[in-house]
């Protein structure tokens, strides 16, 4: 890149760098950078204070406005160190509540990228690989770590997300041009570069597979006129590990591949939620099933794709008919396409339509469609024309969605992928794992990746049930496409089921997230909807459960540890001030090392006989976090213990040193009584009869000793009378008070 010696170049792709001509600049705080990132992104474009509050935090504080104030002013200075108040126009200008930079987009990397990928595009439809693969090396060397490396807030995430994804699908792209250009050696080094051999990304790991086989140069052959342009090996094992369970969807697509030789096709929909392995099955069916003299079109739909018209449709054909003077026309009504004019949209589509019929008369022909529910209107309307068209001539088209898409493609037949089955998840795992893993963490790994591919693969291969950098980053990219708004329930969702008693699902109920939201059923049911429909959450009723658990406990531990102990104590008040069951309430404070102090004290010596009747081990949960706190006042401390006691031996568990501590310092003679009564009955049932009788004793002559416990130690020694070697002395009975109500709910 040529340097400006006057101007300022920005590089977001790795850490965020700037220049002034040729030196480097020291850039601020790390929100003043996101800032930066925001008004340099939207391209020149005028970016109002409120949307800079909603890209720099998920929960503004109150002073977000003051800050931006202040943000702006040093980026000001930043930009501009030389420049004096009131002269000239400001590289960074403000009007009418809204901010706007002044940086052209050759300037910037993440521009630069974007713009050499479209110019390899280009060259990939002139049919030239030599220069395609140069724009692609051009476009990969801007990289210098992961983009917009450290900067926070939600519009860096989405926008590192976007990018990383553009970066997987170019090295793929260049991979695939190395080995078809004999250069095999170069693409392994890629691929095995994280995170390109993600097994979520089944492309990669087939690229992979045929580079380490390609022990000599494989003939470069035009682009399209293979599986997506090269020959795939006959076995890759990552590959045919996603594939277990499948073999019913991959017959029934080798079969419709093969139909191809009768002179028609259909059109199919492979429907099924993120990871789940619809890009492992396309690539597996359609290797080795092509029609002789067939041709295939393979295009991959993402958000970039969305904005320009017939971008997943062009991709198919200009890779089914390299070269082929009628993709450029159409390439080019694309572009007048979209400027919104009707009658051109409709006028694309029908030579869309028209070019295709031709060449499914010519010979058999296949168009993928990978991720179509990411491609514009335009490839869409064309794919559902297109239908016509298959019943008649060998037209097989494939699209890859996932569930619930408002508009899904038109379709003879639906394979529909569901989660795989417990039998074959866990050989899946099997097949995956590094080394031979015990069945106990076999079974675990089974339970947390829920059925899905994707997951139980990661997870099989780091041999954990916590998630990897590559888990996570499965699970952010899956996440993706749904709005802030959605990607915080799912988080406080993620919260209250990390305080569930059961290991067996990752749930909430309805009733609590809607406490400790302040947001009506409705409004969550709403905001939630994406979620449900792509199969993320399940709800019956009023209980919300993650379908596969490792997604929620990604959202939990990506979640920094203050913030979570932070989210803890804060449901947990919201449950309890809505008067919530005290298990609800409870089972957040257990979740995070919540400081058990002060109020929450309070409430539980409130609510601790409710609670323990409700839920007893959470009840002896809680009182043995709390004793363990160090700044608990002494009363608070003696109602505390006196309570673990008692539920100490009602659980079966020994529970003589805490009644002993409390008998030893409480005033009041009837806890006093209770506890050594506790003491002598633990002795009684450990045999120890002789110490339960010294106990009982001891007590009935105590003076003052209250009414209510005098018949249960006179009992006691009744019932362990034949266990003694000496019997009491006949006064010891005249010592007791009789004629007293002594029940006592043990």
């Amino acid at each position: 890149m040529t340097v400006d010696p006057e101007g300022i170049r920005l590089c977001l792709l790795g850490p965020a760098r700037m220049w002034h001509g040729t030196t480097e600049t020291t850039l601020g705080t790390a929100r003043s950078i996101a800032v930066l990132a925001v008004l340099a992104l939207n391209g020149g474009r005028a970016v109002l204070r409120d949307q800079l509050v909603a890209a720099l935090w998920d929960e503004a504080p109150p002073s977000a406005v003051n800050k931006i104030y202040g943000y702006v002013s040093a980026l000001r200075q930043l930009l501009e160190p030389a420049r004096k108040r009131r002269t000239g126009e400001r590289m960074l200008t403000s009007s009418s509540g809204a901010y706007r930079l002044r940086i052209p987009g050759v300037d910037i990397d993440v521009f630069q990228f974007e713009a050499l990928r479209e110019k390899a595009w280009q060259h990939r439809a002139a049919g030239d690989p030599v220069a395609e693969l140069h724009a692609l090396d051009e476009a990969l060397e801007l990289w210098q770590g992961a983009a917009l490396t450290g900067i926070p807030g939600p519009f860096a995430a989405a926008e590192r997300r976007r990018l990383t994804e553009l970066w997987l699908v170019t090295a793929e792209r260049r991979a695939e041009l190395l080995i078809q250009s004999g250069r095999a050696g170069e693409a392994v080094d890629r691929l095995r570069a994280r995170p390109a051999t993600d097994p979520a990304r089944p492309r990669s790991r087939e690229l992979l597979g045929t580079a380490l086989q390609a022990d000599r140069p494989i003939e470069a052959e035009p682009i399209g006129t293979g599986f997506g342009g090269i020959e795939a090996p006959e076995s890759v094992p990552a590959a045919a590990s996603l594939l277990v369970g499948r073999e019913n969807e991959l017959g029934r697509l080798r079969r419709a591949a093969a139909g191809l030789a009768g002179r028609t096709g259909r059109s199919i929909r492979v429907q099924g939620s993120a990871g789940m392995g619809k890009s492992a099955l396309l690539g597996a069916a359609l290797h080795g099933s092509v029609p002789a003299g067939g041709r295939v079109g393979w295009a991959v739909g993402s958000e970039l794709a969305r904005r320009i018209p017939f971008r997943v449709l062009l991709e198919c054909l200009e890779t089914a008919l390299p070269g082929d003077d009628r993709c450029e026309d159409l390439r080019r009504l694309s572009d007048e396409a979209a400027d919104g004019d009707d009658d051109v949209l409709a006028e694309a589509v029908g030579q869309a339509a028209e070019l295709i019929r031709w060449a499914a008369a010519e010979a058999p022909l296949i168009l993928v469609a990978d991720d179509l529910q990411w491609a514009d209107k335009g490839t869409v309307r064309v794919w559902n024309r297109l239908r016509d068209i298959a019943a008649e001539l060998p037209l097989l088209l494939v699209a890859a969605t996932r569930p619930g898409v408002a508009r899904p493609p038109d379709a003879d037949e639906i394979i529909e992928l569901a989660p795989l089955s417990p039998a074959h998840a866990t050989l899946l795992v099997h097949s995956m794992a590094a080394g031979t893993p015990d069945r106990r963490l076999i079974r675990e790994i089974v339970a947390e990746g829920g059925g899905n591919p994707c997951y139980l693969g990661h997870l099989a291969g780091a041999g954990s049930i916590h998630p990897t950098p590559e888990l996570i980053s499965a699970v952010d990219v899956h996440l993706a496409p749904y709005g802030g708004a959605t990607r915080r329930m799912l988080e406080a969702v993620a919260h209250l089921a990390a305080g569930r008693e059961s290991t067996d699902t990752a749930a909430a109920e309805l009733g609590e997230l809607t406490t400790v939201t302040g947001r009506d059923r409705d409004d969550l049911r709403q905001v939630l909807a994406p979620a449900i429909r792509d199969g993320v959450l399940d709800v019956a009723g009023d209980h919300l459960a993650f379908r596969h658990r490792v997604v929620a406990r990604v959202l939990y531990e990506g979640t920094a540890a203050p913030l979570r102990v932070m989210l803890h104590h804060s449901f947990a008040s919201r449950l309890a001030d809505a008067g919530r069951p005290p298990e609800h309430v409870v089972r957040q404070l257990l979740a995070g090392p919540v400081p058990m102090q002060g109020p929450i004290v309070s409430w539980l010596i409130a609510h601790i006989e409710q609670l323990s009747g409700r839920a007893p081990q959470l009840a002896l949960a809680t009182l043995e976090r709390v004793r363990a706190q160090d700044a608990i006042a002494p009363a608070d401390r003696l109602v505390i213990t006196a309570w673990l006691a008692r539920l100490l031996y009602r659980r079966g568990r020994t529970c003589v040193a805490e009644a002993g501590w409390v008998a030893a310092r409480t005033d009041d003679p009837s806890v006093r009584g209770e506890m050594r009564l506790l003491i002598a009955l633990a002795h009684e049932e450990k045999g120890d009869h002789e110490s339960a009788a010294g106990i009982a004793r001891a007590e009935l002559r105590q003076a003052g000793a209250p009414a209510l416990w005098l018949d249960r130690f006179r009992s006691l020694i009744d019932r362990i009378r034949p266990h003694l070697s000496s019997t009491a002395p006949p006064s010891l009975s005249r010592l007791a008070t009789t004629g007293h109500d002594v029940s006592v709910n043990w």
